[in-house]
């Protein structure tokens, strides 16, 4: 699904965005009758309140949407959006005085509440459209919703629709899309690659576990996005139970999150050299699935223990970024729906993240401020390395005791990045119930401020 505004040469229906502080200023430049039709339908200029004034002839004449209080607006965002949601079918031009940075992310917000997941129900829905206001840069805009979108559609396609081979095609079409290169180790053959625990924890499904490798640039410093791409999760031998199971079609949110901000990245044309590696698989049980107590031996010569199956993400991970590593990029980030911790942690609208740049943290959150796409950092806590060393292999995927688990995850993960600076997101990808411009289902994460933070840092 492509993001879009309405046509600039549309009718245009002034759509006034007021506070409720401020209704009775603004109702002081308007007619007798704007201000009896106000009070006839309670308008007050709360969030998501939206009202039209229609003509004599049923026609819209203008519309008026509730901006809250600042307390109120603390406690969400893109609130515009949930204006949107009550006007009818129209093209809207808005009329603020919000500051630049903040009329971007309300229009941005605007964009995203017309997503809808219609594969297989088709929407009825009518959606008002917004002429993209003067001040904003709406290229870009439109980059950032249709990123988004896409990773909605594929965290939202069940796993009959959307194992390993679907998504190699997603990241085909994407490729193909933008002029980038492509290609995909397949089967037995990421044994002769070197890359066997990619092969381990996908070769019990009947659709062959593979890595998918994506280049577009030529010239600038050189980023590779690394996600997670298991797209069904059932813990393998160690088996889910049902309530665990039920969300596990979003097992493959990672891969998803770096195919949405690699349409950023190449719709806007960023002077880098990109790379997209994704280990796609399933987790499944058969007769040849690995098993607990089994140790595997990865790309970068690291041996691990297998302490528990369910504990899959990081196998296939290590295989990818050890590829990664291999090419000493200028940086390197992965991101995956890796641990339950990390939800107990922070919850499901946060991103929390790994890094030891402080440039890296710095501009990351200024641009999750910025872009109201909010971020929290964990620690790369160096102590708690023994508790991945489990002694009979080199590493341990599942430590005992359950302390910690997002935080050891992610010092696993950074035992295959020894040459690059690196970043991981442990994303939940999940909208669990709806708010305004985040229709509950499948949603990114971290890839807005992501953006910004690779163009600060990699485009000057």
């Amino acid at each position: 699904m492509l993001a879009k505004f309405a046509d600039p040469k549309s009718h245009a229906i002034p759509l006034h965005l007021v506070s409720e502080d401020q209704l009775d200023n603004w109702l002081g430049g308007q007619p007798a009758s704007v201000s009896s039709w106000i009070a006839a339908n309670s308008f007050t200029g709360a969030l998501g309140q939206a009202l039209v004034f229609p003509t004599a002839d049923g026609s819209v004449q203008m519309a008026i949407a509730g901006y809250g209080t600042e307390t109120s607006r603390k406690r969400g965002r893109f609130h515009l959006a949930g204006a949107a949601a009550k006007l009818p079918k129209g093209a809207y031009q808005l009329e603020t005085d919000l500051p630049q940075e903040t009329l971007a992310n309300e229009t941005l917000g605007w964009l995203l509440s017309a997503y809808r997941f219609d594969r297989y129900a088709k929407s009825a829905t009518t959606q008002a459209e917004l002429i993209a206001p003067d001040g904003v840069n709406a290229d870009l805009l439109v980059a950032l919703a249709s990123g988004e979108m896409l990773t909605r559609d594929l965290i939202n396609t069940p796993a009959s629709d959307m194992g390993p081979p679907d998504l190699e095609k997603a990241a085909r079409d994407l490729a193909k899309a933008h002029g980038a290169d492509i290609s995909v180790v397949t089967g037995d053959d990421l044994l002769t690659q070197n890359l066997p625990m990619i092969h381990a924890v996908g070769r019990a499904a009947d659709r062959a576990p593979r890595l998918i490798d994506m280049r577009w640039g030529k010239s600038g410093k050189k980023l590779t996005l690394v996600g997670k791409g298991v797209c069904f999760d059932t813990g393998g031998l160690n088996l889910k139970p049902s309530a665990s199971m039920g969300l596990m079609k979003k097992d493959m949110g990672g891969a998803a999150a770096v195919l949405g901000l690699a349409h950023m990245i190449m719709a806007t044309g960023m002077n880098i050299q990109l790379r997209v590696l994704i280990p796609a698989v399933e987790n499944s049980v058969s007769s040849n699935s690995f098993r607990p107590q089994d140790i595997l031996t990865s790309r970068k010569g690291l041996t691990v223990e297998i302490n528990n199956t369910d504990a899959e993400g990081r196998l296939v991970l290590a295989d990818a970024l050890a590829l990664a590593d291999e090419e000493k990029p200028d940086q390197i980030i992965s991101m995956a729906t890796l641990t339950g911790a990390a939800r107990v942690a922070v919850g499901p609208d946060l991103a929390p993240y790994f890094s030891d740049s402080p440039t890296f943290v710095s501009a990351l959150e200024k641009a999750a401020e910025t872009h109201a796409d909010p971020v929290w950092r964990m620690p790369f806590h160096t102590p708690y390395e023994t508790m991945i060393e489990p002694g009979v292999a080199d590493l341990d995927n599942a430590p005992s005791g359950g302390f910690a688990g997002c935080i050891t995850a992610a010092l696993f993960l950074r035992r295959f990045v020894t040459d690059s600076p690196y970043a991981h997101f442990d994303i939940y990808g999940w909208q669990p119930t709806a708010a305004p411009a985040r229709p509950k289902g499948g949603m990114g994460q971290a890839n807005r401020a992501l953006y910004a933070t690779i163009e600060t840092l990699f485009q000057k």
